[in-house]
């Protein structure tokens, strides 16, 4: 007898939701009102900058990332990363580098922009909590992740230099200590100490727009021409958040734009004060570019004529037209001194190197004739006697320092080295008056920014001044270095130094090994 058993039952698979509607649920369908807070207590700081927003909901993420997507996409991309990591540094890959100064960029890269990650990291997390709209929350936190995700790969990136050369050693102590660095940490202090609106439009918008693809594409192309596998690949992983960062700062601005017609002259404000203030550190990208690439990928010229000029200048700010924004004030000074920024910033840092964490060295006659090439209207006239002054003196045995303590600009810190545009021979001073005190100021860019706020630049922790207050370790020169952590080996003169010297008895050694093997 046979008994007939029923079929299970089955219970029809649920058919996936479609991403935009996965995204919604995500956001939007999260989000609550509040019953026993009131809501300008629960957001207390989207509304004292004067922007308006009406409708939270009008935003919208043009990438659209869910959680489970987005750590899917970051997972393959450290795979790859830390692959790549570990096979450069179990094939001595730093004994293949162009040489050993190329170094001196990439400790100026961790001490200066690395920390830059870590405070946008803190201050995206600030604002998940505190922007009103669901959305744009969940956007911040992404962007929080991100970049914390990119401080911790470029610290694992450089960390294998840290065995070999100097000058690595202890950044997270001189980003707030040593003067050079206090131009772009005063950048994020300054954006950071804003309205989260205001910080939006300066990271999101001019930091990322500007300073990324001038440091990030470029730059990373540079370290591969030098041999640096590690930081071209953690460069180009970051670069892809970095694309999804710019597309959102813009969002984030036509966002506002569409709100209200009162907030048009607000931001066209921001984007104005930002954009110089994101140029301003970019001086130190330029440097690092023309002069101390040994194998050069792109001027800092043709870098600026690209990604500023075409890009945003002839693309971006003519589709932010439509919303009645303007191209930043004092652009045209930006475009003039594209001739001589690279120029001026790294005379600034050859003239102070012996208190700076890296070293600097006079450009070889190979180095200016690529010069004279890139800058044929100004290396010339205005630049080649200037090295050749310094090479003569090297020939003698002797090597140029400026003694002394140079002035600080009161806005961006850079020492008072820039030029006028219309006289490049005279340099450029500008000065205000506020509560009977007189500041200076290298530009008219940075003088507007001061007038427009002087309050706050009153307040700039400015290194010269702290160092003749007694506030940096004593009032010589070895006491101010103790204080900065700088070591011995780590800073003066790249010819002679620990990093030449390891590099050439490296390189002996090896040459040695290879004659050695053709006579046997």
């Amino acid at each position: 007898m046979t008994i007939d058993t029923p079929a299970p039952k089955t219970t029809p698979r649920k058919k996936k939701l479609p991403l935009k509607q996965r995204y919604s649920l995500l956001t939007r369908d999260l989000d609550w009102d509040p019953s026993y807070v009131d809501k300008q207590e629960l957001f207390p700081y989207t509304s004292y900058e004067g922007i308006k927003v009406h409708d939270w909901n009008g935003w919208e993420d043009p990438f659209r990332l869910t959680v489970d997507a987005y750590y899917k996409y970051q997972a393959e991309k450290d795979k790859r990363l830390y692959a790549v990591l570990d096979g450069f540094a179990q094939s001595q890959g730093h004994l293949t580098l162009s040489e050993a100064s190329y170094l001196n960029s990439l400790k100026l890269f961790i001490q200066g922009v690395t920390p830059l990650e870590y405070a946008a990291h803190r201050h995206f997390a600030y604002l998940a909590r505190y922007l009103e709209g669901p959305a744009p929350r969940f956007a911040a936190l992404c962007q929080s992740v991100d970049e914390l995700r990119h401080c911790q790969t470029q610290i694992h990136t450089i960390s294998n230099y840290n065995k070999y050369y100097g000058g690595f050693h202890s950044w997270t102590k001189q980003k707030d200590r040593v003067w050079y660095l206090s131009v772009p940490k005063s950048f994020f202090d300054d954006a950071m100490t804003a309205g989260p609106f205001e910080f939006l439009i300066a990271i999101s918008f001019s930091f990322e727009y500007l300073l990324t693809n001038l440091l990030f594409v470029p730059f990373m192309s540079g370290a591969s021409f030098n041999g640096d596998m590690p930081t071209m690949s953690f460069g180009f992983s970051a670069q892809s958040d970095e694309s999804r960062h710019m597309t959102l700062g813009l969002e984030a601005i036509k966002f506002l734009l569409e709100q209200d017609e009162a907030n048009v002259p607000i931001i066209q404000g921001w984007i104005d004060k930002w954009f110089w203030r994101a140029y301003r550190v970019a001086a130190l990208v330029a440097a690092m570019m023309d002069y101390m690439l040994p194998r050069e990928v792109m001027s800092w010229k043709e870098a600026f004529e690209l990604y500023f000029e075409e890009q945003m200048m002839g693309g971006l700010f003519p589709d932010l037209e439509f919303y009645g924004i303007k191209p930043p004030r004092h652009v045209d000074l930006a475009i003039a001194e594209k001739d001589h920024l690279s120029h001026q910033a790294y005379k600034i840092l050859h003239n102070f190197s012996f208190a700076a964490a890296f070293t600097t060295h006079t450009p070889t006659d190979e180095k200016m004739a690529w010069l004279s090439e890139q800058y044929p209207d100004t290396f010339d006239e205005h630049y080649r006697a200037t090295w050749e002054k310094h090479q003569k003196i090297e020939a003698e045995g002797g090597r140029v320092f400026v003694q002394g303590l140079p002035q600080l600009c009161q806005v961006c810190q850079i020492p008072m080295a820039f030029t006028e545009p219309d006289d490049p021979e005279r340099i450029s001073f500008r000065h205000s008056e506020y509560r009977g005190e007189t500041f200076h100021t290298c530009s008219d860019g940075c003088q507007w920014i001061f007038d427009r706020e002087p309050e706050k630049y009153v307040q700039a922790w400015l290194p010269v001044h702290q160092i003749y207050q007694g506030n940096c370790g004593g009032p010589s020169v070895p006491e101010v270095l103790d204080w900065y952590g700088i070591q011995p080996g780590d800073n003066g003169e790249y010819h002679g130094s620990l990093d030449d010297l390891a590099w050439q008895q490296w390189h002996s050694d090896d040459k040695t090994k290879h004659d050695d093997g053709k006579e046997a």
